[in-house]
């Protein structure tokens, strides 16, 4: 079919056909930019933290009746208090393991540094977050050892949380041991962490950083597990429940420190929470963002449908007596059907390619505004055949309509 009749039957309607055209050319920079959104949101709430979550459970809590300072006696009851708490907790008959553990992955609390080769603070370093603990952390947080070993007790050390002493042995993640040593071989070499020297004597395979703040996320996975009790008024422990004995921990656990001492805050809202509630609090803005998005996408892609519908039935009801006359010169229900078809397509395709440079631009314009990446050419390419696909489904039944004008309806009006 040529598109000299199209152009000609649309000429009267130029306004009709602007409004649909502009449209789908909203709709589709709308959906795409929405649609790319959605999938980073989505692959941020589905990233892996590098823990075994099933299972694990957090207690943080604060002790009322703590000594108050830091010299070394307050420090050593401190954590003497500390050690109190785990010899309990791991006493619990449903607890598999139990370990101290200053911050944990999505937690929100991090210590960070910066990692070198050399003593020198100007040498090319590598940012990490660091997670005290002790030689049950790794194991209860089950993080995956590619290489070394765990720490002993020997090497656990502990300080006052404001403490400026270093550990000498460290387990680091894979991304770490990549980043120091891109040839391989960082087990059983020594590296500078803020200018103190520290052998790794572990690799684990991945472990999430506690923060998901924009300045963290070029370094999501560079971690440091170092072998410190930090001592201080609040001390976190993380447990490992059997299982499906999770929920009796949580319950355990609470009654048993409480038993010990019940000078201590421990609120139900963040006091002992499940690693997976930790998760659905992290990602809760994510998700809800992810599904405003889908929403808006659904009304965007069913007002412009309707559009099509509406105009298309409104253009057959008006050339009633044009299809008559071509039915009565020939046309098959199929050729009229087709028209209306190309002639949807034509209209979608002139929306379609100004939603190109209108997806483009409103991209560029949320990448200086809100460090949104570079939408990729896929999601364009994928929205125009998605509208065109759209436009074709919408226009189908009043065409369908149209092809079934009868011959006669040609000379009703003569």
């Amino acid at each position: 079919m040529r598109l000299h009749p199209i152009l000609a039957a649309l000429r009267p309607h130029k306004t009709g056909v602007g409004l649909i055209a502009l449209q789908i050319a909203l709709t589709l920079a709308i959906v795409c930019n929405a649609t790319f959104i959605i999938g980073q949101r989505m692959v941020r709430i589905d990233r892996p933290t590098g823990v075994a979550e099933a299972g694990l459970v957090r207690i943080s809590q604060q002790w009322l009746d703590a000594p108050v300072g830091d010299d070394a006696a307050a420090v050593e009851q401190l954590d003497a208090m500390q050690r109190t708490d785990l010899a309990v907790l791991g006493g619990l008959p449903d607890v598999q393991q139990v370990a101290a553990s200053a911050s944990m992955p999505l937690q929100g609390m991090i210590w960070s540094g910066y990692l070198t080769l050399v003593p020198q603070p100007t040498a090319p370093n590598v940012q990490a977050a660091y997670y005290y603990g002790d030689e049950h952390l790794r194991s209860t947080l089950g993080l995956q050892l590619v290489a070394g070993r765990d720490f002993t007790a020997s090497e656990i050390q502990h300080r006052a949380i404001r403490g400026t002493a270093g550990s000498s042995v460290v387990i680091v993640s894979q991304p770490v041991a990549d980043a120091l040593f891109p040839r391989g071989g960082a087990l059983g070499k020594t590296i500078y962490q803020d200018g103190k020297p520290a052998t790794i004597v572990g690799i684990v395979r991945r472990l999430q950083t506690p923060t998901l703040s924009a300045w963290g996320s070029g370094w999501s996975y560079n971690s440091v597990l170092e072998p410190m009790r930090l001592d201080g008024a609040a001390a976190s422990y993380a447990l490992r429940a059997k299982p499906g004995r999770e929920q009796a921990v949580m319950r355990e656990a609470r009654k048993a420190l409480l038993a010990v001492d019940p000078m201590r805050l421990m609120p139900d809202s963040w006091g002992v929470q499940p690693f997976s509630e930790i998760r659905a609090k992290v990602y809760r803005a994510d998700r809800g963002m992810a599904l405003l998005m889908g929403a808006i996408c659904l009304i965007l892609l069913c007002v412009t449908a309707a559009g099509i519908v509406g105009l298309t039935s409104f253009w057959v009801g008006q050339r009633r007596k044009q299809i008559g006359v071509r039915r009565a010169l020939g046309a098959r229900r199929i050729d009229i059907l087709r028209y209306f078809q190309l002639e949807n397509l034509f209209i979608a395709g002139m929306g379609a390619a100004l939603g190109l440079l209108l997806a483009i631009g409103f991209n560029f314009w949320l990448m200086h505004r809100y460090a949104l990446e570079r939408l990729p050419t896929a999601y364009v390419l994928a929205g125009m055949v998605a509208m065109l696909l759209l436009g074709q489904a919408a226009v189908f039944v009043p065409a369908r309509r149209a092809s079934r004008v009868p011959p006669v309806v040609a000379t009703r009006s003569v």
